[in-house]
């Protein structure tokens, strides 16, 4: 008999999901069974295996779309992965209106437009919201008011559609990743170190409190704990925003 973490016939929709984050939570749910459509902006080199939907979660149009060419497939929809993010970073003084619209755009409008056509869908099958936020939404920090703006909009959104939901059998959460060795990573190093990257990497490794272990986390360990929340087994838990960053915001 399948398992409780079974996860056949049952469809994932991971926005932003050709990324590092979003390609290993596709993985781990492919691995249990599941259906897999990944929605984004780029789609080109995903697995044959899974349903591409090429969109840009700044169009509402667009997110619309992901929910409904993913149902039209697979005949359901169970989780969605909201995993579209872009970084920004900079004095505030300095921050364009472009800046703002973009981040908030993607980080924000996005997830709440993908939360808002999937959730007919998720309430049909009892299903469930998933919305990768940041410690960054959880604490400030200098020189990244946009972004933390963005990340704090998607925690309480999730709190927010938590609440509005559970009637209707529907969970929402939220994980809060530290950095993560993933093409972002290696972007905001490139763009946003000043010439010279390694040294930025090292301050981002600094706040991390393990010392000489210090490290970031890998995909696959955000895929894997992006399944755990997911398991019929952690029903009770919904309107959370549940960190996962070695302790970064332990003490804050």
């Amino acid at each position: 008999m399948p398992g409780i973490d079974d996860w056949s016939g049952k469809t994932v929709l991971i926005v932003g999901g050709s990324g590092g984050m979003g390609r290993a939570t596709a993985q781990e749910f492919a691995e249990a069974g599941a259906n897999i459509a990944i929605a984004d902006i780029s789609i080109e080199n995903l697995p044959s295996q899974f349903l591409a939907i090429k969109g840009d979660v700044t169009n509402v149009s667009d997110c619309a779309e992901m929910v409904s060419k993913a149902v039209a497939r697979f005949g359901r929809l169970d989780l969605l992965v909201n995993a579209a993010g872009v970084w920004v970073e900079g004095e505030s003084s300095k921050m364009s209106e472009a800046q703002w619209d973009r981040t908030i755009g993607i980080n924000l409008k996005g997830t709440f437009f993908t939360c808002r056509y999937a959730i007919p869908e998720l309430e049909i099958t009892g299903g469930q919201i998933i919305n990768i936020a940041s410690d960054a939404g959880l604490m400030g920090g200098a020189e990244a008011a946009i972004y933390c703006a963005s990340k704090g909009g998607v925690v309480l959104l999730t709190k927010a559609l938590a609440l509005e939901l559970a009637p209707k059998g529907v969970r929402v959460n939220a994980i809060c990743p530290c950095d993560v060795e993933t093409p972002m990573l290696e972007f905001q190093a490139q763009v946003f170190g000043g010439g010279d990257p390694d040294a930025y990497i090292a301050k981002l490794r600094s706040i991390y409190p393990q010392g000489a272990r210090q490290r970031f986390a890998k995909p696959a360990e955000i895929a894997a704990f992006i399944f755990a929340i997911a398991s019929p087994r952690l029903a009770p838990i919904t309107g959370a925003a549940l960190p996962i960053d070695f302790g970064t915001t332990a003490g804050r």
